[in-house]
């Protein structure tokens, strides 16, 4: 008699194949591997606000093994993804599944948020916090290299020091530079939509 999968193989279900199974790696990797790059469980979320707002290039901060930068990918054919990682086992995997999966759009970063983001060149369309836990400084560098118009889409908030949540949430609310979008995650990752 068949097996369910385990729960956390029922969150990506559905996923295309190639990212249910990206999933599973992931998440059999930071067992393993008794590290913290967690994968983010709304996948099938993420998906589909990829393919609702077709971004031409994304920037990613936590990359992990690459599932979120593969939904991107994904999701919008011809999407260029730029994702940052500053854990070099976990590059050099993200690169390999990454290449697996013949996205060659994904462009891997290895380094710190903070040394690598002003090397970027502005005009994102998608900017995607993924890392342990936002800062006000890397939430504004990202605003400066989102496009106007573009969505930033903040995960893990709930990992921010109690003194810096407040003034965090502060910036996040303010209407006249964000206007407040479906939220994912059962509302625990933040989507905005960069007014000006």
């Amino acid at each position: 008699m068949p097996q369910d999968p385990p729960a956390y193989a029922r969150i990506a279900q559905s996923l295309p194949p190639n990212l249910q199974a990206l999933y599973v790696t992931s998440v059999a990797h930071r067992i393993a591997h008794g590290c913290g790059a967690y994968s983010f469980e709304d996948g099938p979320g993420l998906y589909a606000l990829a393919a609702r707002l077709q971004p031409r290039r994304v920037l990613e901060l936590g990359t992990a093994l690459g599932y979120t930068a593969g939904i991107f990918a994904t999701a919008v054919p011809g999407c260029q993804v730029d994702t940052i990682e500053a854990d070099a086992l976990h590059v050099q995997l993200a690169r390999a599944q990454l290449a697996a999966l013949q996205l060659s759009r994904v462009h891997v970063h290895c380094g710190r948020f903070e040394a690598v983001l002003p090397t970027l060149e502005g005009g994102f369309d998608i900017a995607f916090f993924d890392g342990f836990a936002p800062s006000l400084a890397i939430l504004e560098r990202l605003q400066a290299l989102l496009a106007v118009g573009g969505h930033l889409v903040c995960g893990n908030l709930g990992l921010v020091k109690p003194r810096e949540a407040q003034p965090l949430r502060a910036w996040l609310e303010n209407s006249a530079a964000w206007q407040a979008c479906p939220a994912l995650e059962n509302g625990a990752t933040v989507v905005a939509r960069k007014r000006v």
